[in-house]
């Protein structure tokens, strides 16, 4: 059998067609042959393809249920059985192997039924029976309601099929049924649009017919009107011919070329083809052929969403766009409203251009024309004028909203030259402004420019909560950044006369970081810098490096370093902190370099009296590279170039006057006391608290101790001192005593011996120096709490006799005259950052002296003015070198002696010594540079003077 069949397909047919099917010899009712494949027995099998792991096998079950089972599963199979070109049947003898599976080819129907073509038919049975958004082994997108009710009608019409009751459709007609109702559901969208569309279109061409009509009517009424003025008056019928031509008035007939209907046709054309452009846009193939898109891009853009992204792009890039596409608006609204007025009037095109430009001006001008025609032509430019002009309007509004936002916002530019600009924002800004107007004055005030990274409002309402007078000084606030090279620019940098750069209110790390990317900003001008920069920083160790970048423009001040130098002076010197508030500050006496050619010549001895309303206190050496050598030797004779530092009321306040004749007295022999040991208590622990233990190692005497109050572990301080470069084996002088505790618990102040300790500073925790508040906060509390242990321990006897100081109000109570009187047992200084704090600690006079961050500005104020007194702060700063100190005056005179301040000064010069100012023993407040120097007064032995000495 397997011979004959080979012989009959082999040499009878040149390509290879499956072999047919036998049928069934035994039949069953409940089956339908006509349409369900039967493979009769083991003599031929169907070999499916190999399956794939995402596909079922293939098997085949007899039939054998009921007639509604057997008929939905012929049905079934009818539907989802096909048999491919190399899908073969061979006989079963031959073994089992596998067919080849077609190629399938991507086709761009869309139809149902080329998909269910190129759907595999090697279905199994649970695949079959599974809904058709499942099939092909993974999930699909959810059918839309469109074809939700094609498959409700397919399942409806394949039970009737099964029922008996019609035929089952074949396959082609049931996919072509889906597909039409699927495009009829989804043509309805868009129906509505075509329907108002072909409604506007009826609309336009029935109303174009009506006037025709009406212009046909007109015609026929002038033809009319024209021969009976003809018969009636034969004389002015060559006169009305002429006039006709040339007001080319004589009406056409529809089949001649009338100018006015051209008109009206062009309008509505016009009008109507914006719109069919914009509904069939996208379905134009040469538009979009031609754009360059969609040969670049994989997935196509709709050519309206260009249109609409470069509409976007011409208006956010080109700043006179809008302005443009209104004028273009107006100019095709003037020209089309002539151009319709002049086919629905009478008027000459000309005229109904300039119909349509008052229309436009005016919305009211139209409210006198004649005709439905005319009135809705006049009335629709009248409403197109409307619109364009509020959209001119709100163009101009906003232009000038955003001008003055801009303003308002600080984004201006500063057209000033030889101002101060303050880069960046911190507490110290008020006292800095108010210092700064101050040294203005002279001048009648001058410019300053703040920038910072803040809004202009915000600035402008903090600086005018300060409520100090500006004296003339003009302050102006700009927004920006000053690491940006264009806000610079903004500000005039390259024409300030000096730069100051504010530390911010972050940590010492961060703040100095900021500062060296601000002077590397400052290095970048290309215009350069005319003035000096002074830069705030916060870590005695980042000076070096910033100095590095900036060079020699750049000039430094430490604030943490010049607040702790000057607490330990004020603790070792009651009363020094009130005589540096006095010098650094503009408002009383401040330090001044200027050059006096007539005093060329003159031995520094004579320059000391030469000046009634200054004294002199050091030298500018020219031929020592500009050197500032502070309380020279008298036998120094001033060169030429050299100039000279004194302390005086402003810069234009002194000069050197006729050299007085002093009467040089006996001085009391008196040297300097011994240095005694003194205990000293440090409450907090500060950055830089190495560098204050060194400057107390050098001003300390053998057998000090100082006794370190903190919360850091004993363990670990040792550590962070060795890091900062204190060598804590080699002190020779100081003894380290170490207490661990919180200094606003009572219960661990209490385990010290605060009555025994000469000098307790308060130091802001670093801990808390990122915030202002709070660290004013604890150190206030620390202060009150000592003070009141103090005061609890102070002996009876000693609590009555001390007399009670009279202060404001705070002398009625009790705890505060308690407190005062335990101020005269030890000295505390409290460092208080917030200026506001600090003025009232000042007033419950519980504390000796409060240095605060406004010395900070006074010190940044003063560089400001002039670079070269940054030279001279240093070194009186320093545990080395000359310093200020306060001195008794028996070293100077004798009890009751009348002396003037010259012959003071002079025997000052026989210590070694400058002196600057006193203090009377019944006076509060020190007197620095006195005025009358040669007016001689009684002076008492309890007095005190301050004096600039050499250290020892």
């Amino acid at each position: 059998m397997q011979e004959g069949n080979s012989g009959q397909s082999s040499p009878a047919k040149p390509e290879e067609r499956p072999p047919l099917s036998k049928k069934s010899k035994t039949t069953s009712s409940n089956s339908d042959d006509s349409q369900t494949p039967h493979f009769p027995g083991p003599l031929f099998r169907r070999l499916s393809p190999t399956p794939s792991t995402t596909s079922s096998t293939v098997s085949f079950t007899d039939t054998t249920t009921s007639a509604t089972t057997s008929s939905s599963a012929s049905n079934s199979d009818a539907f989802s059985f096909n048999f491919s070109d190399r899908d073969y049947v061979f006989p079963s003898n031959l073994g089992g192997y596998s067919t080849r599976r077609n190629v399938s080819v991507k086709s761009s129907s869309s139809s149902s039924f080329s998909k269910s073509q190129q759907q595999p038919p090697q279905l199994s049975a649970r695949s079959a029976s599974m809904p058709s958004s499942f099939g092909g082994g993974g999930l699909t997108s959810p059918p839309n309601k469109s074809k939700l009710r094609a498959d409700k009608d397919l399942k409806a019409l394949s039970f009737q099929s099964s029922l008996g009751l019609v035929s089952a459709p074949p396959v082609a007609s049931v996919s072509s049924h889906r597909d039409a109702v699927i495009q009829k559901s989804s043509s309805l969208k868009n129906s509505w649009k075509v329907y108002l569309l072909k409604f506007f279109c009826f609309t336009s061409a029935t109303y174009a017919v009506f006037l025709r009509n009406e212009v046909s009517r007109l015609e026929e009424e002038y033809t009319n009107l024209q021969m009976f003025c003809s018969n009636k008056y034969p004389g002015h019928r060559k006169h009305m011919e002429v006039s006709d031509l040339e007001n080319g008035s004589s009406f056409l007939s529809l089949g001649n070329s009338d100018p006015r209907a051209i008109a009206l046709y062009t309008v509505i054309v016009t009008l109507i083809t914006p719109f069919v452009l914009y509904e069939y846009l996208d379905y134009l193939p040469r538009i979009r052929s031609l754009s360059k898109w969609t040969k670049d891009c994989k997935e196509e853009v709709p050519l309206k969403k260009r249109i609409a992204y470069m509409v976007d792009v011409c208006f956010s890039v080109y700043p006179y766009a809008k302005l443009l596409a209104l004028l273009i608006a107006t100019l095709f609204l003037i020209g089309f409203g002539g151009l319709a007025l002049y086919a629905v009037s009478d008027s000459s095109f000309t005229e109904a251009l300039w119909l349509s430009w008052t229309f436009v001006a005016d919305s009211g001008n139209h409210a006198d024309r004649v005709g439905t025609g005319s009135r809705i032509v006049s009335v629709s430019i009248s409403a197109g004028g409307m619109l364009i002009f509020a959209m001119m309007l709100g163009l101009v509004s906003d232009a000038i909203s955003e001008k003055v936002d801009s303003l308002r916002k600080g984004k201006s530019e500063v057209i000033e030259s030889n101002h101060i600009l303050i880069l960046g924002w911190s507490d110290k800004l008020g006292s800095l402004l108010k210092q700064l107007a101050i040294a203005n004055k002279s001048i009648g005030g001058g410019v300053i420019v703040v920038l910072a990274e803040r809004d202009k409002e915000e600035m402008e309402m903090d600086i005018a909560k300060l409520e100090f007078d500006l004296m003339g000084t003009s302050i102006i606030c700009r927004s920006g950044s000053p690491l940006i090279l264009a806000d610079l620019k903004k500000v005039s940098v390259s024409k300030a006369r000096a730069i100051i750069v504010l530390a911010s209110d972050e940590n010492a790390d961060q703040s100095d970081a900021r500062a060296l990317r601000v002077v590397l900003s400052l290095t970048g001008v290309k215009e350069g810098l005319r003035g000096h920069v002074v830069v705030e920083m916060s870590d005695l160790d980042n000076e070096p490096l910033v100095k590095l970048v900036g060079g020699e423009l750049i000039e430094t001040v430490v604030a943490h370093d010049v607040i702790g130098r000057l607490m330990i002076q004020c603790a070792l010197q009651p009363g020094l902190a009130q005589i540096w508030e006095d010098i650094l500050g503009f408002e009383n006496a401040e330090f001044y370099i200027k050059r006096w050619p007539e005093l060329d010549g003159c031995c520094y001895e004579d320059v000391m009296i030469s000046f009634p309303d200054a004294i002199p206190c050091g030298v500018k050496v020219h031929a020592d590279g500009g050197k500032i050598k502070i309380n020279p030797d008298d036998r120094y004779v001033l060169r030429e170039g050299d100039e000279i530092l004194v302390i005086a009321e402003d810069d234009d306040t002194y000069a050197p006057g006729p050299i007085p004749q002093i009467r040089r007295g006996v001085s009391p022999r008196m040297t300097n006391p011994p240095k005694f040991p003194e205990k000293i208590l440090f409450c907090g622990w500060r950055r830089d608290i190495d560098d204050m233990i060194m400057v107390l190692e050098a001003l300390l005497s053998q057998g000090s101790e100082l006794w370190m109050f903190n919360e850091v572990p004993e363990k670990d301080r040792e550590k962070k001192l060795t890091e900062g470069g204190l060598d804590i084996s080699g002190l020779v002088n100081l003894k380290l005593v170490h207490r661990e505790g919180n200094a606003v618990i009572r219960r661990h102040l209490e385990n010290l011996p605060l009555e025994t300790f000469d000098s307790i500073l308060i130091l802001a925790d670093e801990s808390l120096e990122d915030s202002i508040v709070h660290s004013d906060s604890r150190s206030l509390a620390t202060l009150l709490l000592i003070r009141d242990i103090q005061s609890k321990r102070l002996p009876n006897k000693d609590n009555k006799s001390s007399s009670p100081l009279s202060h404001s109000g705070f002398s009625q109570s009790l705890w505060i005259r308690e407190m005062q009187q335990a101020s005269n047992k030890s000295i505390i200084i409290s460092e208080i950052l917030d200026s506001r704090t600090r003025n009232l600690v000042s007033v419950t006079r519980i504390s000796d002296y409060v240095l605060s961050n406004e010395l900070v500005s006074m010190a940044l104020a003063m560089v400001a003015e002039d670079k070269q007194i940054n030279r001279v702060l240093e070194e009186l700063f320093a545990e080395e070198g000359n310093e200020m100190c306060i001195k008794p005056a028996e070293f100077y005179l004798y009890d009751q002696e009348e002396l003037c301040f010259y012959e003071i000064m002079i025997r000052g010069r026989q210590r070694q010594e400058i002196i600057i100012g006193y203090r009377l023993a019944t006076e509060e407040q020190a007197v620095i540079n006195p005025a009358n120097k040669s007016t001689p007064c009684k002076w008492s032995i309890d007095d005190v003077f301050v004096v600039i000495s050499k250290g020892g």
